[in-house]
């Protein structure tokens, strides 16, 4: 880490808009890496031959001739990442590591923070003014950094990349760019987003159908039936709840995704109308109808009580526990490799693993898309560094094959090979599955921290690439496969973010002000225009502000 000069206001503001926002429930739309299963693999592979020239150094546009060797070679790079690096400490990051260093030719330090509370992590990490070199960020925590003079432009850096050649959807990047053609973030891949799935066992002990299930009515009385009723099977009624979310809103786009079917057309953050005019959608008729849903379902008991205060692990875990005394029978998460991902700890669990998507209700019509997460250099004041960086993470990410091959399956030997190889997964049990692979057929190995797992993919998600990959290395579940295909057919894009420098100085105590609406209407059954009223008070003036700089 490095320290770098920053305004004493800048800094200030950062963490009240970063440390405010609470636990961070927020999800990339991949496993979070888990961290309670046994150690690492031990070293077993080299990391295979060095990516190709054209990705050490290279020519750097805008800054001459860069070698990023000679630059970095005595520091090395210094990233910060969250949990959708699934090569976590005790998942095979040491020879993820290993191999990167070899193929890129300098030292790599990944500090790799808690998921959940990545936000406010990285808030309480730039208000000590110690910044990586670059990192991960989400969409909405890049509209709130972007403007800040923290991330370093690397539009030309991008224009000029050797990865342009290799480009299938050059528009993810182009649309990221602001109206005078500044580039802060780099997105690695498209957004993706989520689906809801039930457990086809509850629905058969309820005696229904997915087919069924076309409104919101209908999904409230699956919901109602799923806590009516014993679908665990335990011979107890009442004990079971019909959903479990993240939070009955999230604190960054697109909001709405976990809890879909009761927001349905209301969109509560600042949102722009279809006349260009930006207006707040929490303070909506759609809104007040959306909480009122909410309400009655809390009343009911179709939501988990823990869902205010849930985090996604949280959430998650209790949804496919051993233990389904509690548990829910409908989660709404991320769609394709968390499809294999929920299915595969209900078997780890001993659950009734067969789960269904369901077609987005009429109400709701298409699930979101949202913005893609990216890379962000942070601005070391030194263009040459700078491109530097950018050279040997970005540029060698993208390379196509060894690099590439790296941030997407992991490190060979470890997550993936292509030698001769038979295991088995789950072994004397109903679930056990054998696995034979000839010498030279890519495959995907057993997870280093659970051996009745296969590991599905490391950071960058095989189907939802922007750059090809070249070598012909592809592995995707059927199961994956199936719901990436799902959620394409049936999603439109999340709505633009706002931006701008108010809104990001005050998004926490503007989530703060509708978490506490939320609260006091579908919680506490409070009156829902007096908890409204009691919003437009604390943060009336802030949201005005924001509009008034978004609709200039």
């Amino acid at each position: 880490m490095k320290k770098k000069a920053l305004s004493l206001l800048l800094a200030s503001a950062m963490v009240v808009s970063l440390t405010a926002c609470g636990g961070g429930n927020s999800e990339p739309s991949q496993p979070a890496a888990d961290s309670n299963n046994g150690n690492a693999a031990a070293d077993s592979n080299n990391g295979g031959d060095a990516a190709a020239d054209s990705n050490n150094g290279g020519d750097a546009a805008a800054t001459g001739d860069v070698d990023y060797h000679e630059v970095l070679g005595d520091t090395g790079l210094n990233i910060v990442v969250n949990g959708t690096v699934t090569a976590s400490l005790d998942n095979g990051q040491a020879e993820f590591k290993q191999q990167w260093e070899e193929a890129v030719g300098i030292p790599l330090t990944i500090q790799q923070m808690d998921h959940s509370g990545y936000t406010d992590a990285v808030g309480r990490l730039f208000a000590s003014q110690e910044y990586p070199d670059a990192m991960i960020m989400s969409a909405d925590m890049f509209k709130q950094y972007a403007p800040t003079g923290i991330l370093w432009d690397m539009s030309e850096a991008y224009k000029n990349a050797d990865f342009q050649e290799r480009m299938i959807l050059p528009t993810i990047n182009e649309n990221l760019m602001d109206s005078e053609g500044h580039l802060y973030g780099f997105a690695y891949a498209y957004g993706n987003g989520c689906v809801t799935y039930v457990k086809q066992a509850w629905l058969d002990a309820v005696g229904m159908s997915i087919d069924d299930i076309k409104t919101y009515d209908d999904y409230y009385a699956m919901l109602k039936a799923f806590h009516d009723q014993d679908p665990d099977g335990n011979g107890t009624t009442g004990d079971t709840y019909g959903v479990v979310a993240a939070g009955f809103i999230g604190n960054e786009a697109p909001y709405i995704n976990y809890l879909p079917e009761f927001w349905q057309d209301a969109y509560p953050s600042l949102i722009q109308g279809e006349d260009g005019v930006w207006y707040d959608g929490f303070q909506t008729e759609e809104t007040k109808a959306a909480l009122e849903r909410l309400r009655q379902a809390y009343v009911d008991g179709c939501i988990d009580p823990e869902t205010l205060t849930a985090q996604t692990k949280t959430a998650r875990e209790k949804w496919f526990s051993n233990n389904q005394t509690g548990s829910s029978g409908v989660f709404t998460y991320w769609a394709g490799t968390w499809y294999q991902t929920l299915t595969d700890n209900l078997i780890k669990n001993e659950v009734d693993e067969n789960l269904v998507q369901l077609p987005p209700i009429a109400e709701v019509g298409a699930y979101l898309n949202r913005e893609a997460p990216v890379w962000v250099i942070i601005d070391s004041g030194d263009p040459v560094r700078n491109q530097a960086v950018f050279d040997a993470l970005i540029e060698t990410m993208m390379d196509g094959d060894v690099v590439q091959t790296l941030w997407t399956y992991g490190a060979e030997g470890v997550h993936w090979s292509t030698e001769a190889e038979e295991f088995t997964t789950n072994p004397g049990t109903d679930q056990e599955k054998k696995y034979s692979y000839a010498d030279g057929e890519f495959h995907l190995k057993p997870s280093p921290n659970d051996p009745n797992s296969v590991w599905k993919k490391n950071l960058i998600d095989p189907a939802l690439v922007i750059c090809e990959l070249t070598n012909g290395f592809a592995a995707q579940t059927e199961l994956a496969a199936e719901g990436n295909k799902f959620f394409t057919e049936n999603c439109v894009d999340a709505p633009a973010a706002p931006m701008s420098e108010t809104f990001t100085n005050e998004t926490g105590t503007i989530f703060d002000a509708k978490l506490a609406v939320i609260t006091k209407v579908v919680v506490e059954g409070g009156d829902i225009e007096a908890a409204m009223q009691e919003y437009v008070n604390t943060v009336g003036s802030i949201i005005d502000q924001c509009l008034a700089e978004l609709n200039q």
